[in-house]
């Protein structure tokens, strides 16, 4: 069975010509939405992905802006409000060493290098210079986690385990 990842949500419509207003949920915009590329509509009631073809993006304000292939006005793509653009996993490119997808990360067990158990990895965030990792700990108090070589020693995807080298203050 296929697995999908989001790419973003359709919010609006922008103008009269088909165009479509999108949330970004991808790192990789300038990849996701070049033109030519497939993505996968999948909308609220339905089980079945509608296939769309991107013909055209640009940026506006904190909004990416689409057009797909077959669709030319707004009449035709106001269906498409609150749909979830996504892609299938064999789109996802091999990341540089040290890179993760964030569903790699989130789930896993976070311990300290002394053998300390901290939690488990429940969001990420991506504030500016670094992201900052949601830990969900023991009687649900959460913790921020800087993705930094100081902090994170060891990032295991395949064993859904991290180790982390906390900075004074860091940890309660």
């Amino acid at each position: 069975m296929e697995k999908w990842f989001n790419v973003g949500k359709i919010v609006n419509t922008q103008g009269i010509k088909g165009e479509v207003r999108v949330v970004s949920k991808t790192d990789f915009p300038e990849k996701r939405y070049k033109k030519g590329n497939v993505l996968y509509l999948f909308m609220p009631n339905s089980s079945k992905p509608i296939e769309l073809t991107v013909k055209s993006h640009r940026t506006h304000k904190n909004f990416e802006l689409l057009t797909f292939e077959g669709f030319t006005n707004i009449n035709e793509v106001e269906k498409f409000r609150d749909g979830i653009l996504k892609v299938p996993e064999s789109q996802l490119d091999t990341l540089e060493e040290d890179e993760f997808y964030y569903h790699e990360i989130i789930g896993c067990l976070v311990s300290t290098v002394h053998g300390d158990e901290i939690g488990k990895v429940s969001e990420i965030l991506s504030p500016g210079a670094n992201d900052v990792w949601v830990i969900k700990g023991k009687g649900g108090k959460e913790l921020l986690i800087p993705y930094i070589h100081d902090v994170v020693k060891k990032v295991d995807v395949k064993e859904k385990v991290i180790l982390i080298e906390p900075m004074e203050g860091l940890l309660p």
